[in-house]
């Protein structure tokens, strides 16, 4: 009966231990990580903001953010050294080419299914109707509830809309002066 609290003690001792380690080895990474900056290092902040260093000193970091920013921040503010490929592909957003010689994946399944007959009939029925999303015009719209309310064409209903819009005359009422 006197071994079971001893026994939880000791692996609440032991789970202790083994976070305590692996806290302690992540921080040794990133110190050793903070030591190998160099000028010309592309970088981001633990804040996020990416930057080419442009010099190093003992416990600070001078980043070029941009032409004529630079900006001075301690070296444990520096959350990750990022690769060339990885800081330009962020940053200026160019994609270096790995795989030049891979094969293109299409954007859909549709070439997994098709045969070529198919391919050329489903080109052909999707050039035939543009779909406009957009607003329809207000005239548009007024001569189709016409058609719906009389159950034929609406000309006397657009000449109404027309007549509607215009402003009315009045008999000398105006609250102009």
């Amino acid at each position: 009966m006197n071994s079971l609290p001893l026994l939880v003690f000791i692996v609440l001792i032991a789970a202790m231990v083994l976070m305590t380690r692996s806290t302690k080895k992540r921080q040794q990474q990133a110190t050793q990580m903070r030591n190998e900056i160099q000028p010309g290092n592309g970088v981001r902040t633990i804040g996020g903001m990416y930057a080419t260093v442009k010099e190093v000193n003992e416990d600070t970091v001078l980043l070029d953010a941009g032409p004529g920013v630079e900006l001075l921040f301690a070296k444990n503010s520096i959350g990750a050294i990022l690769t060339d490929d990885e800081y330009n592909r962020i940053v200026h957003g160019i994609e270096h080419d790995l795989k030049s010689d891979a094969d293109v994946v299409p954007d859909d399944a549709s070439s997994l299914t098709e045969t070529d007959d198919e391919s050329a009939d489903a080109a052909a029925a999707s050039d035939d109707k543009a779909v406009d999303l957009g607003k329809k015009d207000t005239a548009e719209e007024e001569t189709e509830e016409a058609e719906k309310k009389t159950d034929g064409p609406a000309e006397s209903a657009t000449a109404e809309a027309k007549a509607d819009e215009e402003p009315k005359k009045t008999d000398g009422d105006s609250d102009t002066k």
